[in-house]
């Protein structure tokens, strides 16, 4: 049998194909978002967070004791750091593996979960990286702003069952003190959620 060249064999071409895979992934995965999003204004989350939101005023006068230990007062540097930590801990939370946060224009989604997504709604820092789910497993969240009340989500992030019956969605217990009421984490990821989709008001998209 003809013994193969060094090139030839297999070991050669794996190794090969494997590194060049890589060069090209780190092109289009690292260097493309830098070179093509920099010239793309991106809002901050301080520009986001210069009027708080109702929700979370309501969220003060609701859960005064552990609001005020949470975050204080209303201001706006308290509802940045409500959106930064409730973005981080939806993040940790895995909730972007169940949840999607991007409305296509199939499947009657407009109909389920309202208006299809556009590229202008990721423009901010908020949205980076862009959380657009691996799965559906429950519904999309990108317009979850105002459709259920501070009081529901704050239930349903500790027993989902409790008002959405049949839910296969965990609870997450350990975002309440010992007294069952919501600590830092559920008040900023109720923050976060009552966040998303608030840009609609106006009719502006």
């Amino acid at each position: 049998m003809e013994k193969r060249s060094r090139k030839e064999s297999y070991g050669f071409i794996l190794v090969t194909a494997g590194l060049g895979f890589f060069v090209i992934g780190f092109i289009f995965q690292m260097l493309g978002p830098i070179i093509f999003l920099r010239d793309i204004p991106m809002e901050t989350i301080e520009e986001i967070a210069a009027k708080p939101s109702w929700e979370f005023r309501q969220l003060a006068e609701e859960y005064p004791e552990e609001f005020k230990a949470a975050f204080g007062e209303v201001t706006p540097a308290s509802y940045a750091e409500a959106l930064r930590h409730g973005r981080d801990t939806y993040i940790a939370e895995a909730c972007w593996h169940c949840h999607s946060q991007y409305v296509r224009p199939i499947a009657k989604e407009p109909v389920r979960y309202g208006k299809v997504s556009v590229a202008s709604e990721y423009q901010n820092e908020l949205q980076l990286p862009q959380l657009f789910g691996t799965r559906r497993v429950g519904p999309d969240l990108i317009r979850q702003s105002g459709v259920h009340s501070n009081d529901w989500h704050v239930a349903h992030l500790y027993d989902p069952p409790s008002v959405q019956p049949g839910s296969i969605m965990p609870g997450y217990t350990w975002f309440f003190d010992e007294d069952g009421r919501p600590a830092k984490r559920a008040l900023s990821v109720v923050t976060y959620l009552q966040w998303l989709g608030s840009w609609q008001e106006g009719g502006d998209l």
